[in-house]
């Protein structure tokens, strides 16, 4: 099976994918969550005319010149209204969010008052509306204001309760299945062998996931055989799993067997084998319900394999319309590269910034853009180079020489990790 660009392996995994079903949660369950079904407002806001100073309601018609004595009838707070109607010659002391008194069509603020006794001097003339927050300003009952498949975030979180919802329509969280696979590996924190390695990308890739809004389900290692990996494979069906998500043992080794043991349970393969590196030996497929992705098991190919692929699939199950948009930026290249071979490539690199001039469509600018300078050394199993990498950056297959101040595109970790 020939080697597939990254667009068009990214294009296979989400076009099989439908967003999950609905369900109602509160909103202190709902951060994170993305949203079902459009949200629209059950009330008005505010729902009344309301003060926006501290000061008094008043009729601006008894103000016609200044200073004007107004007798003081009564007070208006918030949660508290007064009770009355302001008539000719009337004022009514207001603090800020209190309901405007029947009447009353202006607010003078307290500044350019003088109070005495239960009378109070306005020193400045008012103007009808004027210091007054219109019922309905910020939004009205019925008008839809947060959309399906919005991610929703504490400003989400705090509208939805303004507009008079205690429970939101979100999706169900996505159930990832993740297995680390082979003899070799042990887990974190466990005595290792001579031969043995911590399975370090398990559960680094636990909470990406998680980050991205699933639920990770922790399958643990399965050995280099048929029998613990058909276990496994069986262990994330019984768990509901949306996506089952393997790591390493899907190559071409013979003690590489993960495709064997899928498709003896039935798989349907996507495709094997991805035009990029690291990560070349990607496989999607499909079983039953389920599906699959199995990620190279370097854990630098393991990251960027997920942050191209599980982290949409994910958004797309999770019904977010830019499930599939390019996750890329503009930088500026700190040094020069080579050119590039047949497949993509993601690189290592740090991220500083500084203002530089650059060329665009429109013409020379100067701009503040971060300055990629990738790692001289790219081994993908090397993990503490990606500890010090902040972004990855993109190149394309057969691109030509680049050199120092040329403009790249860049993927930011921190937006994933």
């Amino acid at each position: 099976m020939s080697l597939i660009p990254v667009e068009e392996a990214l294009k296979r995994i989400l076009d099989g994918i439908q967003p999950l079903e609905g369900e109602p949660a509160p909103l202190a369950a709902c951060a994170g969550r993305t949203l079902a079904e459009d949200v629209s407002a059950l009330l008005d806001l505010p729902p009344f005319p309301a003060s926006a100073m501290d000061g008094y309601a008043l009729r601006s018609a008894d103000v016609t010149q200044v200073p004007a004595s107004l007798q003081v009838i009564g007070a208006s707070a918030a949660g508290k209204r007064f009770p009355g109607t302001v008539g000719a010659g009337e004022a009514v002391r207001i603090f800020t969010g209190a309901p405007l008194p029947e009447g009353a069509d202006a607010v003078v603020i307290q500044e350019d008052t003088e109070v005495s006794g239960d009378r109070v001097v306005v020193k400045d003339l008012p103007r009808p509306g004027r210091h007054i927050r219109e019922a309905g300003l910020d939004f009205r009952s019925g008008e839809v204001l947060l959309k399906a498949g919005l991610r929703l975030d504490s400003r989400h979180i705090a509208l939805a309760a303004a507009m008079g919802h205690g429970v939101l329509p979100v999706r169900r969280r996505p159930k990832v299945a993740i297995l680390a696979t082979g003899d070799e590996l042990v887990r974190a924190g466990e005595p290792a062998g001579p031969d043995h390695i911590t399975a370090s990308s398990l559960p680094a890739t636990a909470l990406i996931t998680e980050k991205a809004g699933a639920e990770a389900v922790d399958l643990g290692i399965a050995r280099d055989t048929l029998i613990s990996l058909e276990e496994r494979i069986q262990a994330a069906r019984n768990a509901g799993a949306d996506i089952l998500v393997t790591l390493g043992g899907a190559s071409v080794g013979e003690h590489d067997l993960v495709q064997q043991a899928l498709k003896d349970q039935g798989m349907e393969l996507g495709f094997w084998r991805v035009a990029l590196r690291p990560g070349k030996p990607l496989m999607h497929g499909r079983l039953g319900g389920m599906v699959l992705l199995g990620l190279p098991g370097n854990p630098v190919s393991t990251l960027v394999c997920t942050i191209l692929f599980l982290i949409p699939a994910i958004r797309a199950l999770l019904g977010d319309p830019r499930a599939g948009e390019d996750p890329t930026e503009t930088a500026v290249l700190g040094t020069e590269l080579p050119a590039n071979g047949d497949r993509q490539d993601y690189m290592r690199a740090s991220l500083t910034f500084e203002e530089r001039e650059i060329t665009l469509s429109s013409g020379r600018q100067r701009m503040s853009l971060p300055i990629a300078t990738p790692h001289t050394k790219q081994d993908s199993s090397m993990l503490s180079i990606l500890e010090r990498s902040d972004a990855l950056i993109v190149r394309a297959p057969r691109e030509p020489p680049a050199f120092a101040g040329e403009t790249c595109r860049i993927v930011r970790l921190g937006r994933f990790c």
